[in-house]
């Protein structure tokens, strides 16, 4: 009896589901964090009667056949880039991206991280950096006689000194982007790794064509919406019930069979 093995898979990709969908929960106030959506598909079908077959020696066709289904699978786990609302922290250095783009991070492997976190801070040498001291690429140094820093939305780092009038620029902040973001690895704190399916980044100044742009004192919140993730979470819920009734009425059919004299 087959549907005791599809009904198993169905549970199987609910479960993949409801995992997802804490994991959502879970990050509701990680900054910048991106909501994610299982994606299931059907897998291969047992042909009892192949569609389009000959019925008859005329050359009849069947129009219809008869296929039955062996269950579900989980096909991938894909990133919702939608925009988080961006929330006012008044922190000179925090940092929120409104349109495309990543910040670029270097780890301390030397290979370069991608992230929408900003919210930045300064190392004991005055360099930008991330809550884990990771280099905000390409390295700034803020001057340690800095009475003010000021980043405009086009990533100009600009410093007000002691005793001058005018502001001097110490760096520029780029941004990356992918053909597929999609294709990005997670790689935990709130880090992405370039892999071969996203493609690689091409980099701009924050502005240009196809680049958001940045706002300082601000951080971008997670895109989580909670009404919408317990919603889902009860219809993952209802499914699974649904499945494992699937058993115990095989379970029940089987039981019938075995009591037949």
């Amino acid at each position: 009896m087959q549907s005791l093995n599809i009904a198993s898979t169905g549970m199987l990709a609910q479960q993949t589901n409801v995992e997802v969908i804490s994991n959502n929960i879970a990050n509701m106030n990680t900054t910048a964090f991106k909501r994610h959506r299982a994606q299931f598909q059907d897998l291969l079908y047992q042909d009892l009667r192949r569609v389009g077959s000959n019925s008859s020696d005329a050359g009849t066709i069947v129009p219809s056949g008869i296929q039955l289904g062996v269950g579900v699978r989980t096909a991938a786990t894909y990133r919702v880039n939608e925009q988080g609302s961006l929330i006012l922290t008044d922190n000179q250095f925090d940092l929120a991206i409104r349109g495309n783009g990543y910040f670029q991070v270097l780890l301390p492997d030397g290979e370069t991280a991608y992230s929408r976190d900003g919210s930045f801070q300064v190392s004991q040498d005055g360099t930008l950096v991330t809550a884990d001291g990771y280099t905000v690429q390409p390295g700034i140094t803020i001057p340690s006689e800095a009475i003010g820093v000021t980043i405009n939305e086009s990533g100009q780092v600009l410093v007000k000194l002691d005793g001058q009038t005018a502001e001097s620029n110490v760096g520029q902040i780029q941004l990356a982007i992918f053909q597929n973001d999609a294709g990005l690895e997670h790689a935990g704190n709130n880090l992405l790794l370039e892999t071969e399916a996203s493609g690689a980044p091409s980099t701009a100044n924050p502005g240009t064509d196809g680049f958001g742009t940045l706002f300082q004192g601000y951080i971008e919140s997670s895109n989580v919406d909670p009404v919408q993730e317990i919603t889902d979470l009860i219809t993952a819920q209802r499914a699974y019930e649904l499945n494992s009734k699937v058993i115990e009425t095989s379970d029940q059919m089987m039981a019938t069979v075995n009591q037949v004299r």
